[in-house]
């Protein structure tokens, strides 16, 4: 029996690290990209749509931050995984970001195959 493959939404404004996480994501054995989103609003509509098991959240997006993205996805679907993904480094994040329903943050740097893999 093969296990259902984790699907996952990529949310981040900028074309190039979009390209890049669905690289990453592309490498690890049992994970596919379900849906790109460019906004919160977009990736909250994206969420609803394709109901990924895990969501790459960028915290600054046009419209709704990520942060908000995130509360609303995880008050519809509280079993997704929302990694928050910035540039930030920890002690820089903003103080809802640990409040907003997120599994945990990644500095986009350390967003890897190995990084992926440790959330399942």
């Amino acid at each position: 029996m093969t296990e259902e493959p984790v699907d996952v939404l990529i949310v981040d404004d900028q074309r190039p690290f979009r390209s890049v996480a669905r690289t990453v994501v592309n490498l690890v054995g049992g994970w596919r990209v379900a849906a790109e989103a460019e906004t919160g609003e977009d990736a909250v509509a994206a969420a609803e749509r394709v109901r990924p098991a895990v969501v790459l959240m960028d915290i600054n997006l046009p419209g709704i931050s990520g942060i908000e993205a995130t509360r609303r996805i995880m008050a519809s679907h509280p079993g997704t995984r929302v990694v928050l993904l910035s540039t930030y480094a920890t002690a820089d994040l903003p103080p809802d970001a640990t409040t907003c329903g997120a599994t945990t943050y990644l500095n986009k740097e350390d967003l890897t195959p190995a990084t992926l893999r440790a959330l399942r």
